[in-house]
């Protein structure tokens, strides 16, 4: 036997429904319903000075999303941690990491103490309460991706990976390793990824977290790419004359288009939006580092990444 709804009940259950033609709906971001990702640079003053806190990157209400947020999925923020002094955070994230700035303590995780000092990056699955001491002034780059799960309406409640510690030494081995193959095979990129061995898939970080460790050569160019995963760039050390040009297009000659400038700075950091062409360069007579984080885990398992690299020759890679 059919259920009748009453009218009343009937107009709950319909009330939000909506329709749209299709083309008024298939882009959101062309129409402006939904807001693009923009430019963003957030200066090293932020963390330079002042009272042990954490400081969010936030750009929630340019995203038209609850905050804080740096990213649909991810929140970039700035840790600053006092000789002496601790700091709790307690993040409904599947994933979070930090790379020292400065400085040096430790971290309490989940039972387990983890040791930490300039150039560390340690890389947290979901936990209780995180405490952190610094045994001298400390500062943090922390990014995590609670703005994804409170989208989601989830709560982070499985560890898909253990805590790891991606020490200094280890991370500037490695890169002088790659530095030393790409010398003899004149490569543009000069960077090494952090991996977890759980993520035999994606290669990446965490399941949700990418992260790179690279050199810019003085007098170097690093070749315009692309990517849909938003980056979130911090840069470690530079001379003025380092700068990233970014813009929507790029010539048959993989020359960027009408692009924005953004100058280095060391220990600050800006947002790529993603889809954007980026090339790097080098136009002083000092090396520079950097270190861009990403949702390109995500977006490595989604299938979606969707990488594309201007050619050695200098031509714009195949549509």
């Amino acid at each position: 036997m059919t259920m009748l709804l009453k009218p009343i009940e009937l107009k709950g259950l319909v009330e939000n429904a909506r329709y749209y033609e299709y083309t008024k709906a298939a882009d959101p971001i062309g129409s402006g319903a939904i807001s693009p990702i923009p430019f963003a640079e957030f200066g090293s003053e932020l963390h330079e000075t002042g009272c042990t806190r954490i400081i969010p990157l936030d750009i929630s209400l340019k995203l038209g999303c609850e905050g804080p947020a740096t990213s649909p999925a991810l929140c970039a923020n700035f840790v600053r941690i006092l000789a002496g002094e601790a700091l709790s955070t307690n993040f409904n994230a599947t994933s979070q990491l930090f790379y020292v700035m400065y400085g040096n303590g430790r971290t309490d995780f989940d039972g387990t103490d983890i040791p930490w000092k300039t150039g560390d990056f340690v890389v947290l699955p979901i936990g209780k309460e995180t405490r952190h001491f610094a045994a001298a002034d400390s500062a943090f780059y922390l990014v995590h991706d609670e703005p994804l799960m409170r989208y989601l309406g989830a709560t982070a409640n499985i560890q898909r990976f253990k805590p790891t510690l991606y020490t200094s030494e280890d991370s500037l081995r490695e890169l002088d390793i790659v530095r030393q193959e790409a010398d003899a095979l004149n490569r543009s990129r000069i960077s090494v990824l952090l991996a977890n061995k759980a993520m035999d898939q994606t290669l990446t970080v965490t399941h949700t977290l990418w992260a790179m460790l690279g050199v810019l050569p003085m007098n170097a160019v690093q070749l315009p790419h692309r990517h849909q995963s938003v980056a979130l760039d911090l840069i470690l050390d530079c001379d003025p004359g380092c700068y990233t040009l970014v813009g929507t297009r790029i010539s048959v000659k993989g020359k960027i288009l009408n692009p924005t400038r953004i100058d280095w700075k060391p220990y600050s950091a800006f947002i790529t939006p993603p889809g954007y062409w980026h090339a790097h360069f080098n136009e002083s007579s000092k090396e520079a580092h950097l270190i861009p984080l990403q949702d390109a885990g995500l977006q490595t398992y989604l299938r979606t990444l969707d990488i594309k690299f201007v050619l050695p020759n200098g031509d714009a890679p195949a549509p």
